[in-house]
Order: structure tokens, then sequence, then C-alpha cells
């Protein structure tokens, strides 16, 4: 489906011209990729796990929200960021992905243009994805579970707190504070099995030791994010924690690569890359 979307010119640009540049030639030169080691909160119980987030930059079809990978269409260069989990819940494991596409051009497109998440575990699959529209987003939900199955709708202007994990690494001068609208991250309504909408948070950042810690809190669920990353750019993300009435999930950064084009290091011989990373070489 092609989707008809008109940037939203708000605030002062990103940064000033040798901010740009700075950025540019970061983000420009290679994927980063950041293993963190998990402990996840599921079903009452702590689950050790690791995550990975990879961000990479990539041109974006404005109206399509895909790749741009040939003709002359409509596109802006975003940063994306695929961020996976993978933990066992006693016999079975569960893997999940989550991708986000927010714009460089924050002035020009200030929210993210597309995020979907995937959930798989022994039981069958989830998909979610999110597309940006004139006036919100379009939610499009796929489960194996009877209560959600096949869903379409729209939701109207307001925050998701899936792009705000870019936001946190491009401008985090941006982030949301006070009271506003937030639809929560994909992975909790998904484990939460709740709807998809938004609703009422409060942001906050304090500063302490060279890193802001930025903090949301959901009222109505009693459930809190808080993300550290470093103050200075390019704003590494080194720790999170998520916290509800059925627990807390932590991740903490243990390993870092830059300017990788894993894309290209797909033979036998480059599984020696996962070691440097803290992951087994075959896939669990």
């Amino acid at each position: 489906m092609k989707r008809q979307f008109f940037g939203l010119l708000i605030g002062l640009c990103v940064a000033n011209a040798a901010d740009e540049k700075t950025l540019r030639d970061f983000w420009f030169s290679g994927a980063e990729i950041n293993r963190y080691e998990l402990s996840q909160s599921r079903y009452g119980e702590q689950h050790p796990g690791h995550a990975e987030f990879i961000f990479v930059t990539e041109p974006f079809l404005i109206n399509e929200q895909v790749k741009h990978e040939f003709g002359n269409g409509n596109s802006t260069d975003v940063l994306k960021l695929n961020a996976l989990r993978t933990f066992n819940t006693g016999l079975y494991s569960y893997r999940t992905m989550t991708s986000t596409f927010l714009p460089i051009e924050l002035d020009r497109y200030p929210h993210a243009l597309k995020t979907n998440t995937s959930v798989q575990d022994w039981c069958g699959q989830a998909f979610q994805q999110i597309n940006r529209t004139k006036t919100g987003w379009d939610v499009e939900l796929r489960s194996y579970f009877q209560s959600q199955a096949d869903q379409n709708f729209t939701l109207q202007e307001a925050w998701l707190e899936d792009e705000l994990w870019l936001l946190v690494r491009l401008e985090p001068t941006k982030l949301p504070i006070g009271k506003f609208e937030c639809v929560p991250g994909a992975l909790y309504t998904r484990f939460a099995h709740i709807a998809i909408e938004a609703i009422a948070a409060v942001g906050s950042v304090t500063e302490k030791n060279q890193e802001r810690i930025y903090v949301i809190y959901y009222p109505s669920l009693e459930r809190t994010l808080t993300i550290h990353f470093k103050s200075k750019f390019p704003h590494i993300i080194t720790k999170w924690t998520e916290t509800d009435a059925q627990g807390t999930t932590t991740a903490v950064l243990k390993d870092r690569i830059m300017n990788s084009d894993y894309w290209s290091q797909n033979k036998p011989e480059d599984a020696n890359q996962r070691k440097q990373l803290g992951l087994e070489p075959v896939a669990d």
C-alpha cells in the first residue's frame, strides 16, 4: 500500500552546520552493533538472555515507507534501529525484533516513518506494524491469539515509545518531557496482551556522571522505562530497565562494534565476528 506522507515543519534544525557534519561523519561510516546482557521479566520470573541494537543509515522512500533500492522516488536518509532480544522461558525460547526508521532531518520529519515488530516463540508468532500518516499512524496487527487476530486501525497524533530510542541517539534534546501522549513499546503491548493505543505518559531527564537518564512513566500501567545514555555525542545507550507490576527487565551494554558492514560478512569464516560480540558462533 502506498501512503502519502507529509513532513511536519517544527522546531529548529537538528544541529548547526558543524554538528550536522559530525553526525553524518559518524552515522554514514557503517553500522554500529551493540550487545547487551539481558534479564527479561516474563511469567513472573527473570530469564537470562541477550539483546542486540544495530544502528545503520539507509535511504528510505517517504510515501512507500520502504528502503529506497532503485528508481527516482522521493526519499530521505533514516537512521534504522534493529532491536533484537533472545531469551528462553524454561523449555522454550523467544525471539523478538523491532525495526524503527527515523529520518535524520528531524526538523522536517520529527517522527519515525515506520516501526514493525515480530515475536516468535514455540506457541506461535505475532507481527505488528505502525506507519506514519499525515495526521497520525496506521496500525496493522497479525497474531495467533484469537483475542488479537487480524486488526487494522488508525491512531491520532502521538509519540511512539519505539521511536524514542533513535531520538536518544540523534538529538536527545528533542525527547518529550513532562506530560504527553505515547503508544507503549510494541514488545510490551504484545507481552501484556493489551490494546495498541496512545495513553498518558510523563517524561523526565536527569544527568549524573556524564550520563543522562531518560525516564518515561505511564501512570495507568504503573510502568516505567528508564534509558541510560552518554551525555556526549553519539549518545551511546549503556543500559535500560523496564519495570511494571510483573517485574523488571534489565539490559546492560557489554560489547560494541563500529563501522561494520555486517551484511557482507555472511561466510562461515566470518563467524569469528560473533565472538567479538560475546555471541556463540552458532545461532541460538
